[in-house]
């Protein structure tokens, strides 16, 4: 299996980016409550995600699916469709953490 080894990778991904969804999205809620964070979505269509959400972990969940469809199946397409969307998520989560210090 020529992906055997690009999975347990992307699935340690995921959960960083999970850990990550669960502090973002907990700080989310604090800054709605406070009358901030009024946006409809975090991701579009067009940065290849169908979630639409103002909170993470949906679109970790998407992820998450996306991953377990490429066990399945070895796609390429759908790899590099899912390493591209891991790599925006980490790279936004990281972004957040850093401006809501």
């Amino acid at each position: 299996m020529p992906y055997g080894n690009v999975i347990p990778q992307l699935m340690t991904n995921l959960q960083t980016a999970y850990r990550q969804a669960v502090d973002a999205d907990a700080k989310l809620d604090q800054l709605q409550q406070a009358g901030h964070a009024k946006f409809s979505k975090i991701f579009t269509v067009e940065q290849g995600f169908n979630t639409q959400s103002t909170r993470f972990l949906p679109y970790v969940k998407e992820l998450a699916e996306a991953v377990a469809k490429l066990e399945q199946a070895e796609d390429q397409a759908l790899l590099e469709s899912i390493v591209k969307r891991l790599g925006l998520i980490l790279m936004t989560l990281a972004q957040f953490k850093e401006q809501s210090r």
